[in-house]
């Protein structure tokens, strides 16, 4: 075997060239794989995370049917007080639960006395949804941004939009007219503690209240709530988490007809966002379908032509004796050193990119938004591993045809080529 690598070894080398020319063809396939999972899964991460630390949880726990109208924040979907210290139990006793944040989510109209527009809700309590969602405060620009005060009693934060459509600054007042569920309107006037700016730019119309607030406007006088928002301690057990707390939370039946009283839901469910991140997959998967046939096509013309042109030598190791099987191993020992090898170089050059790529720290922007967005790519090791092993592995299927062809052919008429 020993002999086998060497004489394979020498047989590349004698034709620099091809053998280069082919290995750079590969490497920077495999390349192109390295530095498009890092910088796809760093993007779509980098959006997710400020998606679910920003606004929406990394799972919502509503009552049943609440998600199938979300668009028009029904307040008759709400989680009495009773259940929800059902599910409060049994989030305190889940040592994977970092934090979670009630809420309740309305429409209302806002005015400033000459000027109305319509917004949507978020009623919290600060201390709480600052644990849920640290990111958020993060995105007020003007007022209060602690963590514990962000929205007072008495107080609201708009969205930057309302705020400059209407000329609104903070201290300033603004009257907020909502229905409840029984359809009673009420209006409230608040002082502008904030002035927050929306995730993926100016177009949003989202404002929060403290959570009394909410119960007087709304005039609630029972503790429900339309949503739980929760946070993980580590977000890549997501998928066990959601699991283990659907399976509790199915269990909580109505008593007339035995339905589910509760919807869980993961951030992937209630974020269009979503679609795109399952686009980044998608594409990094037809760039490894690309790599498989740029490895299969290169490694197939490059073994078929080295055995057209050794008919000849092919016919005089035979005939003093070498096996078939030798000969065969020989073939796919060479295509083994040229996937191998290209493999290598390819994922050096992937990762030396995507090290540049890092400690530039390429920032980006969605609109107007204030939040940046920084290009921070990992070295994706399961991706560098799973392409040295997917190159080899087509490397040698790719050589193995020429190598059946050598290994059958017949002295006598191989020597004829000499």
């Amino acid at each position: 075997m020993k002999n086998i690598i060497k004489i394979a070894w020498r047989n590349l080398m004698r034709y620099t060239r091809r053998t280069l020319l082919t290995s750079s063809m590969i490497a920077v396939g495999v390349a192109l794989v390295i530095i498009f999972s890092g910088v796809g899964s760093s993007f779509k991460n980098e959006i997710i995370g400020v998606i679910t630390n920003s606004n929406v949880g990394d799972i919502q726990v509503h009552k049943k049917g609440y998600v199938g109208s979300i668009d028009n924040l029904p307040l008759d979907r709400a989680i009495p007080e009773e259940d929800f210290k059902k599910i409060e139990l049994l989030l305190k006793n889940n040592p994977e639960i970092k934090a979670y944040s009630e809420r309740i989510r309305f429409g209302a109209m806002a005015s400033n006395f000459a000027q109305t527009t319509n917004m949507r809700l978020t009623a919290v309590y600060p201390e709480k949804e600052s644990k849920a969602c640290p990111n958020l405060v993060k995105r007020i620009k003007d007022g209060d941004s602690s963590p514990d005060t962000f929205v007072k009693p008495g107080s609201v934060v708009i969205p930057q939009n309302i705020a400059s459509g209407m000329n609104l600054k903070v201290g300033g007042d603004i009257v907020l007219v909502a229905t409840n569920k029984d359809g009673s309107v009420n209006g409230m006037t608040f002082k502008i503690s904030g002035i927050s700016e929306n995730i993926m730019g100016p177009q949003g119309k989202d404002g929060y209240i403290h959570m009394d607030d909410a119960r007087s406007l709304l005039r609630i006088e029972n503790g429900e709530i339309i949503e739980i928002a929760i946070k993980l301690n580590n977000f890549d057990r997501l998928n066990k988490v959601f699991m283990n707390l659907k399976y509790y939370l199915l269990q909580i039946k109505e008593e007339k007809s035995a339905d589910p009283v509760f919807e869980i839901h993961t951030w992937e469910d209630l974020v269009p966002f979503s679609t795109i991140a399952k686009i980044i997959t998608l594409l990094i998967m037809v760039v490894r379908i690309v790599l498989f046939f740029i490895v299969l096509i290169s490694i197939l013309n490059v073994m078929m032509m080295s055995v057209y042109e050794r008919i000849g030598e092919i016919g005089t190791i035979a005939s003093i004796g070498t096996s078939p099987s030798k000969i065969l191993m020989l073939f796919l020992t060479e295509g083994l050193f040229l996937g191998f090898i290209s493999a290598i170089g390819g994922n050096i050059i992937g990762v030396v990119i995507l090290k540049v790529i890092s400690a530039a720290g390429f920032t980006f922007k969605f609109g107007d938004a204030r939040t940046e967005f920084m290009l921070n790519p990992q070295i994706p090791t399961a991706e560098i591993m799973f392409a040295v092993l997917f190159v080899v592995i087509i490397s040698v299927l790719a050589s193995l045809q020429p190598a059946l062809k050598a290994s059958r052919m017949e002295p006598v008429e191989a020597l004829r080529h000499v």
